[in-house]
């Protein structure tokens, strides 16, 4: 099935159990739903973090944790927010610690977080204008992407076309490869090293063995020896294995429906699916829980993902598109809604 950004066809989620309810409380007073079983079991917190007036979110689309325990939100930026910054960071707690970022407003997009020495990096999408960047803690710029113009996948056919590039993800090799999935563009991924230089472009748009669509999020998979590069390979509905040189290993299927990000922890993955769950995997990719499963049909999904913030149905989800765990197997799940939505899954079992 193919994805854009402003098109989508929705199956019909499958029906999951009603969840059960603890004592605690969300922001609105009433009691947050536990979602899963056994040992995945987790207290549903939607709208976390004490957003500043002046923000409003548009599509939140990238989260990751620092080593301090930062939470950091990469948004779109809604219409008519004052503040035009696209980064959020909040502390552990969910208290507000500093935005910035407004340079990405409406493309704000993948996230991914880096400790490079003593310091940690984050490596910033943004489809929209087309660029990857990295970026020190509080927004200071360290290198920007561009168009790859260097690859010969995005040498145009003639002087009146261009090949499409449009980066959603990013995913950093041990020997510090950079990684870029051009998901929204021409589905390749494009690999530098980490003096930013091109080395080689791999895949494109396909359903074969070397091929993606919409390869959306990637994560480098070091539980395996040799470690391995994992795509997100949203249109196909599966996961694709290949090696840091681009080699097609393998696929992981029957995870997920529409996979966008994959994030690890002590062993077991996050995959937010876009349609309506989070589902967490083992260390041999078997699925062990799968949360918050949404109940929309065709036509009341375009509805739920426009409603305004805070009314949507506790204890579901309705496009989870980021998703990571903390360093206490919390887990943060971000939508792609047009006003933002930010959920802590707090562990419980």
């Amino acid at each position: 099935m193919q994805v854009t950004r402003r098109s989508f066809m929705v199956s019909a989620a499958a029906a999951a159990c009603a969840p059960t309810f603890l004592g605690a409380t969300d922001k609105s007073g009433s009691r947050a739903p536990i979602l899963g079983q056994g040992e995945y079991r987790y207290e549903a917190i939607h709208d976390w973090g004490e957003l500043p007036g002046n923000i409003k979110y548009g599509n939140t689309h990238g989260v990751c944790e620092d080593s301090q325990g930062n939470i950091y939100i990469h948004h779109t930026v809604y219409a008519t927010s004052e503040s035009q910054d696209t980064m959020v960071v909040f502390d552990a707690e969910g208290k507000f610690v500093r935005s910035w970022g407004r340079q990405f407003k409406g493309g704000a997009h993948g996230l991914t977080i880096r400790k490079e020495g003593s310091e940690e990096f984050l490596y910033l999408c943004d489809y929209e204008h087309g660029i990857v960047t990295k970026r020190t803690l509080k927004g200071e710029e360290v290198f920007t992407l561009g168009y790859p113009a260097e690859s010969d996948a995005y040498k145009p056919k003639d002087r009146t076309s261009a090949v499409v590039y449009r980066p959603t993800n990013v995913a950093i090799a041990p020997n510090g490869d950079i990684y870029v999935g051009d998901g929204y563009g021409s589905s390749f991924i494009n690999q530098y090293n980490q003096k930013a230089e091109f080395i080689r472009s791999f895949g494109g748009l396909g359903k074969g063995d070397d091929q993606l669509d919409c390869p959306h999020g990637l994560w480098v998979d070091t539980r395996v020896e040799p470690a391995l590069l994992v795509v997100a390979d949203r249109g196909n509905s599966r996961l694709h294995r290949f090696t840091f040189e681009g080699k097609h290993v393998d696929f992981v299927l029957g995870t997920s429906k529409m996979p966008c990000n994959l994030n690890e922890r002590n062993g077991n993955v996050v995959i937010p699916d876009l349609l309506s769950k989070v589902i967490v995997l083992d260390h041999k990719n078997t699925v062990i829980a799968s949360l918050g499963e949404g109940e929309y049909t065709n036509k009341d999904w375009a509805t739920v993902r426009n409603q305004a913030s805070g009314t949507f149905l506790p204890g579901r989800f309705v496009c989870p598109h980021g998703a990571c765990f903390d360093h206490e197997g919390n887990i943060f799940v971000v939508e792609w809604v047009e006003t933002g939505r930010v959920t802590k899954l707090r562990h419980v079992a």
